[in-house]
């Protein structure tokens, strides 16, 4: 199978000086936190964006979030309701409740097309990088996720990694859980191209252009683009406290589906 795209309906080449934030918002689920303690480290270099984990920087959530996560990660939508209430994206648990309310913010929050990343990552055993789309939970059953691609740096290996990709259940019943980490012949320090075309509840995953897999139930609302790259202090093996995983972006660009495109 091969990709069948339409028309070019977004593209972030991150050639600007500064991030579009008509498009992304540089904080990872501020709601649980604030903006100022879930804020990405990122620089825009070369026509690129450079997502990073510093030694110094904090956790996410810090003493209710875990296992201990650190994070820098941008999204192209987000909300939630007042302080105190548990209106918010993405809860990690029971009972939490929002610490600093957010503003409604809409990206590109497509709904069905062809969506691709061009990246390239340097991990250690601690951490991992991903692209995933899940349900603005405008309603709260609108939670299912789409994952484009995910690597956990202790499935690398030198010639290969376990690339994640697939749908997720998350709290929405009509997905289906049906994610795979498929173990493929590259290089993650290397740009590789990672994407998905969905339509009709049909997701198919590439790597390089090439199809991995296909899964059905993926979701059928609007959805929302996260990118990040995650650190997890509990996974240390040993003197790794410095080293610092990156997640290095070329672009993301996304396409209707051509079928869209005659119906």
């Amino acid at each position: 199978m091969s990709a069948t795209r339409g028309d070019l309906v977004f593209e972030d080449d991150f050639e600007a000086s500064s991030l579009d934030q008509s498009a992304w918002s540089p904080y990872y689920l501020p709601q649980w936190s604030s903006r100022a303690a879930s804020a990405a480290t990122y620089r825009l270099r070369d026509s690129c964006l450079t997502l990073s984990i510093p030694p110094d920087q904090g956790l996410w959530c810090s003493g209710d979030h875990k296992p201990d996560l650190r994070v820098s990660g941008i999204q192209s939508g987000n909300y939630s309701g007042p302080v105190g209430s548990t209106i918010g994206q993405q809860p990690y648990r029971e009972g939490l409740v929002v610490r600093e309310e957010q503003e409604a913010f809409w990206g590109w929050t497509p709904n069905g097309g062809y969506v691709e990343l061009r990246a390239r990552a340097d991990l250690s055993p601690r951490s991992m990088v991903s692209l995933w789309m899940v349900g603005l939970e405008d309603q709260p059953e609108r939670c299912g996720e789409i994952c484009v691609m995910e690597v956990f740096g202790d499935t690398v290996v030198p010639g290969s990694a376990a690339v994640g990709m697939g749908l997720k259940t998350i709290r929405d019943p009509s997905v289906p859980q049906d994610f795979e980490a498929v173990r493929l012949p590259l290089d993650l320090a290397d740009f590789h191209t990672y994407a998905v075309q969905w339509a009709s509840g049909e997701a198919t995953y590439f790597v390089d252009g090439a199809p991995i897999r296909s899964c059905s139930g993926a979701p059928s609302y609007p959805v929302q683009l996260m990118l990040a790259v995650f650190d997890f202090p509990e996974r240390s093996v040993g003197d790794d406290d410095r080293l610092v995983p990156t997640f290095t972006v070329d672009y993301i660009r996304g396409w209707n589906v051509a079928e869209q495109l005659v119906a």
